[in-house]
C-alpha cells in the first residue's frame, strides 16, 4: 500500500484572501533548487506529528508526490519531524492548470507507478474526476482514499479522520 503526500495546500498552507495563515504555522525560509533566492514558507511541526500518529500502524510506503520533488524530505519533511520518503519523480510540464485534461496532472505518473496497490493520496487538488477515478480503483478492488485538506488550512486531525476507519 503507498501513502502519496502532496507539500503546498497540505504541509504549507496558501494564505486566505485576507493574507492570514493558519494558526500554529511559522514563517520559515527555504531555497528549493534552481533558486537563487530562498524563499517564504509556512509550517506547523504539528502537521508532521499528527500524520505520522495517523499512520502508525498501516503497512504502507509512504512517497513524497509534489512539485517539491527531491526537495520535498529536505526541506520540508525533516522540519515537520517526518522521516526521509522517497518522491515520486513527477515530471517538469509546461502547463498553466493543475488540471490540464480535467484531473490532477499528477495522476498521468501515480497511474503508472502505483499499478494495481491500494493508495492513500493526500493532496488539495482533486477534481471530481480524480474521486470518481478512486472510486472506480476501489469498486474493482484496489482500496484508493483521497484525503483533500483545504489548501488556506493545511492538514488537520479532520482530514485524517477516515484513516481511524479505513483499513483493507
Amino acid at each position: 500500500m503507498y501513502l502519496l503526500c502532496d507539500i503546498d495546500g497540505v504541509h504549507i498552507p496558501f494564505p486566505a484572501p485576507n493574507g492570514e495563515i493558519p494558526v500554529g504555522f511559522q514563517p520559515q525560509f527555504v531555497t528549493p533548487t534552481g533558486h537563487d533566492e530562498p524563499v517564504k514558507i509556512w509550517l506547523n511541526p504539528a502537521t508532521g506529528r499528527l500524520l505520522l500518529n495517523a499512520i502508525a500502524d498501516l503497512p504502507l510506503t509512504p512517497l513524497w508526490c509534489s512539485s517539491w520533488r527531491a526537495d520535498s524530505a529536505p526541506l520540508i519533511g525533516h522540519p515537520l519531524g517526518l522521516p526521509t520518503w522517497e518522491h515520486l519523480d513527477l515530471p517538469l510540464l509546461s502547463i498553466t492548470t493543475s488540471h490540464p485534461n480535467g484531473y490532477l496532472w499528477k495522476r498521468d505518473t501515480v497511474t503508472p507507478y502505483i499499478g494495481d496497490h491500494p493508495l492513500i493520496w493526500i493532496d488539495d487538488d482533486f477534481t471530481p474526476a480524480d474521486h470518481t477515478w478512486a472510486a472506480h480503483r476501489t469498486t474493482s478492488g484496489t482500496p484508493t482514499l483521497l484525503i483533500q485538506p483545504d489548501p488556506h488550512q493545511g492538514l488537520r486531525a479532520s482530514d485524517l479522520a477516515p484513516l481511524e476507519t479505513w483499513r483493507i
